[in-house]
């Protein structure tokens, strides 16, 4: 049998709070989370945010202790992923490739190309694909293997998103209803899933599947936890953290736990939908942030669904899905980071943003509303890298 390498990918995150400038430039220099219209001014704007912004960024990983989780949990999903893997057969050694933080992306790909595998299954651990997390994820690799010819020689077979998968949503609603059953009225327990949030842009100018993708596996959630209690109970989906001008996808979470707070709503179980490990945004920005911004608003039992981590069902649903994919047809890189082809380009329009037909997504009008949001969240300390801890 083949050997088979499973790459990991993931965002990172710093481990010391150290690290914490580092990990912020290498995130603002990456082209793919905010593109300029002068190139070389990418460098120096992330040494400038990342220099600015570190101290606040300090203050949220000490209040979990030090620093990012991420690694040290990742690498234990790789672990137990692997011996998974092996004990149905498959010869496979697990990798795992962070995107702003060690191990990079380079480094997975030089351990892999050093013990010999003969084929890989990229494995990105974000269920809902989004053109800011799994497709920024597979462009760098197209990136990396543009740049080296054996790695190109290398079979590569993508997943390019999960959110559907039973193993993930038996495994959610799992978790749910522990946490619905320790509830003082579990029938009248409150779920309410807390989805990162992207502009509204990203959806419907750049052809983002990413909320069509949340609800459909919020609504399969829904139904498997229906299945398992017995009974229904009530939902709510939101998304975190907009910032600027422009409109983001709502409800809105902070907006949404107000109103459940006004509506007297007693237990109230969260769901971090979409992160399937603790980071920061499940233990400082749910667990302290929206805790105290629930129980300000009314919310009497704040209840906090863990983090998918290691549960055992939930790394047999990984391997499903590895074994799977090398059973079924090769879907590579490019098919991964692919986008439906929706750009919406209005003519009056074109001038004042810089568009043209040729123009790429992410250039132009959806690049000018980034630079303008991260220029306005640099300033505030409030926006979408807040949520996902990033700054």
């Amino acid at each position: 049998m083949a050997r088979v390498g499973v790459l990991l990918l993931n965002l990172g995150g710093p481990e010391r709070i150290q690290d914490v400038g580092p990990f912020l430039y290498n995130l603002f220099a990456d082209p793919e989370i905010i593109r300029l219209p002068i190139p070389a001014l990418q460098k120096p704007l992330a040494w400038l945010i990342s220099t600015l912004r570190s101290s606040k960024s300090q203050e949220a990983y000490r209040s979990i202790g030090g620093g990012s989780p991420l690694r040290r949990i990742t690498e234990q999903q790789a672990r137990e992923l692997q011996s998974e893997l092996r004990q149905r057969g498959i010869e496979a050694t697990s990798y795992v490739a962070m995107r702003y933080w060690h191990p990079f992306t380079e480094s997975a790909v030089a351990d892999i190309k050093a013990d010999g595998i003969e084929q890989v299954v990229v494995l990105p651990l974000y269920p809902h694909f989004s053109i800011s997390t799994s497709g920024s994820s597979f462009r760098e690799l197209q990136r990396l293997r543009q740049l080296d010819s054996s790695f190109q020689q290398l079979p590569l077979r993508c997943i390019r998103s999960w959110y559907d998968h039973p193993g993930y949503v038996r495994s959610m609603a799992e978790l749910i209803a522990e946490e619905i059953r320790a509830s003082d009225v579990p029938e009248e327990a409150h779920v309410f899933f807390s989805a990162h949030g992207v502009p509204k842009s990203y959806v419907e100018e750049a052809g983002d599947p990413y909320q069509q993708e949340i609800e459909a596996c919020t609504a399969l959630i829904m139904k498997e936890l229906e299945t398992i209690l017995g009974s229904s109970n009530p939902h709510t989906l939101a998304y975190q953290s907009r910032v600027g001008p422009v409109e983001w996808l709502k409800p809105y979470t902070e907006e949404a736990l107000e109103a459940l707070g006004e509506a007297k709503t007693r237990d109230l179980v969260v769901v971090p939908i979409s992160f399937v490990s603790e980071h920061i945004e499940t233990l400082e920005e749910i667990d302290i942030e929206y805790r105290e911004l629930a129980t300000e608003s009314g919310v009497v039992n704040f209840r906090r669904v863990r983090a998918l981590d290691t549960y055992g069902p939930f790394i047999q649903g990984l391997a499903d899905m590895v074994a799977s994919s090398l059973e079924g047809p090769e879907v590579n890189l490019d098919q991964a980071a692919e986008l439906p082809n929706t750009v919406k380009l209005y003519p009056q329009e074109k001038w004042e943003w810089g568009w043209n037909n040729s123009s790429e997504v992410w250039n132009g009008r959806l690049a000018m509303l980034g630079f303008s949001a991260f220029l306005l969240e640099l300033i505030t300390g409030h926006g979408p890298l807040h949520a996902l801890g990033l700054l």
